[in-house]
């Protein structure tokens, strides 16, 4: 049997695996488990610095070696101490940067028997523009917030191209554009109606990580 704790960035995460992944995995004997990243003795949720990362990712391998680790945290917001970050320069691919960061993070972690680094480009919302029609189901029923949506995927090769600056990232996107959006809820429906092989399809650095889970021995 294979058992994948996954380290979530939050409660979005939380659901997303929850609702979208669990029933995928399962039909493939894989069974998964989100766990949410801890900021403080009280709170859950964010990325605060690395070291609270590396510390729970540390735990969960040692608390069960029979288990594999991975992460669903968000590129977008990673804090300077994050492993690679400061090396990270202007004007490379945000493949290339994804690839050296989650190098640095399995390198640090030093755990290659049990550890599957990974970030999401550049975050979960950038998922939900691999289609965006479902927003219509879901959230909005004015077909110019679609086409303004569908307008925004044009731009750009993949959903997970859309850039990470404050005022561009996925989710101030549609936030602006639908100010009733409520990640949680929102978010986690629209990726439901989308579909995890839809996702798969534009999403490429996220298929990547969902093949290479499907790929996995038992430990």
């Amino acid at each position: 049997m294979i058992r994948i704790n996954i380290l979530v960035e939050g409660q979005t995460e939380e659901t997303f695996v929850r609702d979208s992944l669990v029933d995928y995995f399962s039909r493939q004997e894989i069974f998964i488990k989100p766990i949410i990243l801890h900021t403080s003795k009280k709170g859950k949720g964010g990325v605060s610095s690395y070291l609270k990362i590396q510390n729970q990712v540390n735990k969960l391998c040692a608390g069960d070696t029979s288990c594999y680790v991975t992460t669903l945290i968000d590129y977008y917001g990673l804090k300077p101490d994050f492993p690679g970050k400061t090396a990270i320069t202007a004007n490379i691919p945000v493949t290339q940067i994804i690839e050296t960061l989650e190098s640095a993070f399995a390198a640090d972690i030093n755990n290659p028997r049990q550890f599957i680094p990974n970030l999401m480009v550049h975050e979960f919302e950038a998922l939900l523009f691999s289609d965006v029609s479902k927003f219509r189901e879901t959230v909005t029923n004015d077909e110019r917030d679609i086409e303004q949506l569908i307008s925004i995927c044009d731009q750009f090769p993949t959903p997970e191209d859309i850039n990470n600056s404050y005022e561009t990232a996925p989710s101030k996107r549609i936030e602006k554009l639908l100010p009733r959006y409520k990640k949680v809820i929102d978010g986690c429906t629209v990726a439901k109606a989308i579909g995890l092989d839809t996702i798969r399809q534009e999403c490429h650095h996220f298929d990547a990580w969902v093949s290479k889970l499907c790929q996995l021995d038992t430990l």
